[in-house]
């Protein structure tokens, strides 16, 4: 049987983002990103409601303070009491876990989101995805950027516009570009 370019999506494989049903699920998730963004007066229980519907998980208080930026909405998994300041960004085309209790700066980037080495296949149109997990308690500092494939231990601290290549450690401290263990 062959898969479908959103079934290969889902499971890391290459597959091509400009298939009809693929550009559609980005079409909807962009109406829903023009409605979550444009509500300035809604209360933070409204703005979870949004969450709820359009996330795969949105723990309870989650908040994410607009504007807000993602591919599909329908990968991502948000702990209790995540909290993300303006303007970040996930691209989501594989899933992304975030933990109870993290704090999220401003502008921060989480990408799952990747592309052949090759430049042959890359010139092709074919890309792929590799999830991104976040623990617990977790500090990502403004301006911060989290690669594809990166796992983040609970009760880390990832500094203000640090460059995360490589998985962090549980209760460890990186900073810089890459991101090292301080």
């Amino acid at each position: 049987m062959d898969l479908s370019e959103k079934q290969k999506m889902l499971t890391g494989q290459l597959y091509r983002a400009t298939c009809p049903q693929l550009q559609a699920e980005q079409l909807a998730n962009k109406h829903w990103m023009q409605r979550y963004n444009s509500g300035a007066d809604l209360h933070n229980e409204q703005r979870h409601g949004l969450l709820l519907e359009h996330f795969g998980r949105a723990g309870a208080d989650a908040v994410i303070r607009p504007p807000f930026y993602c591919d599909y909405g329908y990968n991502i998994e948000l702990g209790a009491r995540v909290f993300m300041n303006f303007n970040c960004v996930i691209l989501d085309v594989a899933p992304v876990s975030i933990g109870d209790d993290c704090q999220i700066g401003p502008a921060v980037q989480i990408y799952t989101a990747d592309h052949p080495r090759d430049p042959e296949l890359r010139r092709s149109g074919l890309e792929s995805g590799r999830p991104v997990k976040i623990g617990r308690n977790v500090w990502i500092g403004g301006g911060a950027i989290i690669l594809p494939g990166v796992t983040v231990g609970d009760d880390a601290i990832i500094g203000a516009g640090s460059v995360v290549t490589r998985d962090v450690p549980a209760g460890a401290t990186v900073v810089g570009n890459p991101a090292r263990v301080r």
